[in-house]
């Protein structure tokens, strides 16, 4: 029973590895991306009739105005989805994307993001998790986890291992410290990157992704012990920034030479 479990899974992790995200990192996806884009339009549509939704023409055009002038400088893939970005009336400084093409950005956001490219920098981030297929990925280690749990089970239950309760419930908290919360981390690191070079592309400037993670520490976002956060401390994601700011600088200084900068003003 085990190896008719364990063979299958690990062919499709073998197929499934030479798949790679926009960095060059190596990833597993299991899932159809078409069942996931599905799955993001439903949630989406459940999102917008659970919460309010602003209707401020102005702040909706401003929102929108950011998210054109990035989604203009993505794969060519990524400008066909039917982009759908809503903005929620909340207090919540958040913004998330789903798959399929499906934004929301919480008016919360706004006050701390003070300008356009600060807005750009979080923006550009959620779309970069939606480019390196974050969803799927995630969806497709929580398998791999479950799937783990359940052969070492089944396995220390046929061995008559002692304390086999005890070692399961250690191997779970392990595999939520050790690889489901820095797995994360990775994810929230590596659309910081994307987000960065999408900002810097489409004429936003990459330095104000500095001065958004200031401002998100000074709102106090950073109260959390990294090692038990699924998000980098903002400390963290301002130095991987800055190490990539060279390559974004040499990338908007380009854009600007070419003119007709995002003309997108703040309410």
């Amino acid at each position: 029973m085990l190896k008719k479990l364990l063979i299958p899974t690990l062919c499709a992790l073998l197929l499934s590895s030479c798949a790679e995200s926009p960095t060059g990192r190596r990833q597993v996806m299991l899932f159809d991306n078409n069942q996931l884009n599905t799955l993001g339009a439903q949630t989406f549509e459940q999102m917008k009739a659970e919460q309010k939704i602003s209707t401020d023409p102005a702040t909706n055009n401003y929102v929108q105005c950011v998210a054109n002038a990035l989604l203009k400088v993505t794969p060519a893939e990524y400008q066909q989805y039917k982009w759908e970005i809503v903005v929620f009336d909340s207090d919540q400084v958040n913004a998330f994307a789903l798959p399929g093409g499906k934004m929301g950005v919480y008016t919360g956001l706004l006050k701390v993001a003070q300008t356009p490219a600060q807005l750009a920098a979080v923006v550009g981030h959620e779309i970069g998790h939606v480019m390196a297929g974050h969803s799927n990925e995630r969806l497709s280690t929580n398998q791999f986890l479950q799937v783990a749990m359940t052969l070492g089970d089944a396995g220390s239950r046929a061995a008559g291992v002692r304390y086999q309760q005890e070692m399961m419930a250690a191997f779970g908290i392990g595999s939520q410290l050790f690889v489901a919360l820095p797995f994360s981390r990775t994810h929230e690191t590596e659309a910081d990157i994307i987000g960065l070079d999408l900002m810097a592309r489409a004429g936003f400037n990459p330095e104000e992704s500095v001065a958004l993670w200031q401002n998100m520490a000074a709102a106090g976002s950073g109260g959390v012990p990294q090692f038990l956060s699924s998000h980098p401390i903002p400390d963290t994601r301002i130095r991987t920034l800055q190490q990539k700011m060279p390559e974004a600088a040499t990338l908007y200084q380009q854009r600007r030479q070419q003119g007709a900068l995002p003309a997108c003003r703040k309410p």
